[in-house]
């Protein structure tokens, strides 16, 4: 459950990143203006990285399971796995 409210926060945090970015591109005003976008638009993509970062290392120490078609599809091929394969 932790891990959910983390990811959500991530999530609200790159979304105001990007809404920020918008309101200093909108505004064209100076080179200050241009700056600021491109320091928004770099403070987005480095929250995104770590949140598939954590993502990852979460899903990888099992944290959490995936519960959609990635589940189906894991589902899937460990029941092909288990399944004795025919001698050529």
């Amino acid at each position: 459950m932790t891990i959910n409210i983390v990811a959500v926060i991530f999530f609200i945090a790159i979304v105001a990143s990007l809404g920020s970015a918008m309101f200093h591109l909108v505004k064209r005003g100076s080179e200050e203006q241009s700056l600021k976008t491109a320091q928004a638009l770099t403070y987005r993509i480095g929250l995104s990285l770590v949140l598939f970062i954590l993502l990852f290392i979460a899903f990888a120490a099992g944290i959490f399971q995936p519960s959609g078609i990635g589940a189906r599809i894991q589902q899937i091929q460990s029941s092909n796995t288990d399944q004795p394969q025919p001698n050529p």
